[in-house]
């Protein structure tokens, strides 16, 4: 079992969140763990990038290399774009499609996913509605997560007790609010099949 992982999105988007729930579940899983992360400055909108790798045998690098990434999960549509050359030819992306507009002339990029979509396997959804359908505004990370959830190699209640573990210093309630976004993603996606 191998998972690599490209996450991208901008500072404050949840990323290290992400990050942080997989990251414990492999863990607690015994699994072997790499990861190596760029922070950008959240007030200014600046770009945050994961590279995290997972699996049942020994990792010797915490880069993933061009072309060899299984899933790109990304917070902001345009951050998946600039991580593409790391994708696998058989890889996937789980963007959001809310953006985070922080530059003057924000392209549109629905003619670019389309013509993508041929290409590579997408899963566009917009999560922050998700999150606030679900209850909580602030959990789109963890819809992101439960959507990408079906193209990581970790099973499901493995990812939940490490968002569990994540969250659990914040209350009982943060926990269920968080794994309730999670299944709204996931069920997004499975949806999409």
């Amino acid at each position: 079992m191998k998972t690599d992982i490209i996450l991208a999105g901008v500072g404050g988007q949840g990323i290290l969140s992400i990050a942080a729930s997989l990251g414990a579940a492999a863990l607690n899983e015994n699994y072997y763990l790499k990861q190596a992360e760029t922070h950008g400055m959240s007030q200014r909108g600046g770009e945050v990038v994961s590279h995290l790798r997972i699996a049942d045998h020994p990792i010797w690098s915490d880069l993933i290399p061009s072309g060899k990434a299984d899933l790109i999960l990304s917070v902001e549509p345009m951050e998946s774009l600039r991580y593409l050359s790391y994708l696998s030819p058989k890889g996937s992306i789980v963007t959001n499609t809310a953006k985070f507009v922080n530059i003057t002339g924000y392209p549109d990029l629905d003619h670019t996913f389309e013509e993508l979509s041929e290409k590579v396997n997408i899963v566009r959804i917009d999560a922050d509605q998700i999150a606030k359908d679900s209850g909580n505004p602030k959990a789109s990370n963890m819809v992101m997560l439960g959507a990408a959830s079906p193209f990581i190699a970790i099973h499901e209640d493995i990812i939940i007790k490490g968002i569990e573990s994540i969250f659990k210093s914040k209350g009982e309630q943060i926990v269920e609010m968080n794994v309730k976004a999670f299944h709204a993603g996931k069920a997004f996606t499975l949806a999409k099949k």
